[in-house]
This record gives C-alpha cells, sequence and structure tokens, in this order.
C-alpha cells in the first residue's frame, strides 16, 4: 500500500481553458483518478447555464461542496485525485481545501481573445459561449500565500502537462504556503 500522503490536484480557470483535457491527461500521467467538476452540478445549475445564466454563489455553494466531498471520499480511501473545477473566486477555492489531504491548484492562463474562439467552436457542451465574460470577470487569480501554479496555456494538452508537472515540483511548499 501506498502511504504517501493524498494530494489533489484541482485544475481550475474559466470555460474554454481546457480543465477536462488537460486534467484527464495528468491524471493520466499521476495514475490517479480523474474527478469531473462538471459531473457534480446539480440539474438546475446546468440548466440554468444552458439557458444563458450565469450562477450565483447561492448557485456554487452546493456544487462547490460536493467536488470537495468527492475529493474527501478519495482521500479517505488513500486515493489522490486530479480535478477539474473552475474554481474561480478565492472564497470558492478555501471550500475546496477543506476536503481532507492536500489540495493544490493548477490554473490554465489563457489570452481571452484565444478563450473566445475556443468556445465559440466548441460543441457538444451546455455552457454557452455568452457566459465567458461573466467568468472572466469573475476569476480571481491565484495569489502568493495559495498552493498552487499558474500554467500559460498555448501549446497542446501534453505541453501543458508537462509545463504544470515542472512547476509543481518547483514548487513544493507544503499546504498554504510557496517555495
Amino acid at each position: 500500500m501506498d502511504s504517501a500522503p493524498v494530494e489533489h490536484l484541482v485544475v481550475m480557470g474559466v470555460s474554454g481553458t481546457g480543465k477536462s483535457s488537460v486534467g484527464r491527461s495528468l491524471a493520466d500521467r499521476l495514475d490517479r483518478p480523474f474527478v469531473e467538476g462538471d459531473e457534480l452540478h446539480p440539474e438546475a445549475n446546468v440548466a440554468k447555464m444552458s439557458s444563458g445564466v450565469a450562477l450565483t454563489d447561492d448557485d456554487r455553494w452546493p456544487w462547490l461542496e460536493a467536488v470537495r466531498d468527492a475529493m474527501t471520499e478519495h482521500a479517505r480511501a488513500g486515493r489522490s485525485t486530479v480535478t477539474a473545477c473552475s474554481a474561480l473566486r478565492r472564497v470558492y477555492r478555501a471550500t475546496l481545501t477543506a476536503a481532507e489531504g492536500r489540495v493544490r491548484f493548477v490554473l490554465l492562463d489563457v489570452p481571452a481573445d484565444l478563450l473566445r474562439e475556443r468556445v465559440a467552436q466548441r460543441q457538444g457542451h451546455w455552457m454557452p459561449p455568452s457566459l465567458l465574460e461573466s467568468q472572466l470577470a469573475l476569476l480571481e487569480t491565484l495569489q502568493a500565500d495559495e498552493d498552487g501554479v499558474v500554467v500559460d496555456v498555448r501549446g497542446d494538452v501534453e505541453a501543458t502537462v508537462a509545463d504544470a508537472l515542472r512547476l509543481l515540483v518547483a514548487r513544493t511548499a507544503p499546504a498554504g504556503g510557496r517555495a
């Protein structure tokens, strides 16, 4: 049995950054379960966003708690995870860091023009392009005292994963501090 401490990597950012693609690839590379935060949204949230209405904080809290609880469930089984979750505001990230185990963030940073292009071309996703601007306005970047890294996403998924892993290894401070 692996006695390494449980660690959750939360791949975060606004719609269109590639959270799910990067998260799945990172989970594969690290041999960890992948938690898709979008799948944990209550039906009412999905319906609201699908109709082009931005979520309120009251809409988000039960969802963020479900993401936190999913990570905790894995932690109690001794499993580290990679989780995709927008985690746009610091207060949202505080909810996620209440999960059992160390919670680290990987903020995918994509230029706004490229994001608009990606979201406009995306098909089959319930999140409409019209909500991107509200997410960009809401995004609070990681602060110096948060356990995480910012990855500049300009290359393909594998290049992004390699950059994320390199930055995470370089920043090995324990939870709550930065190296």
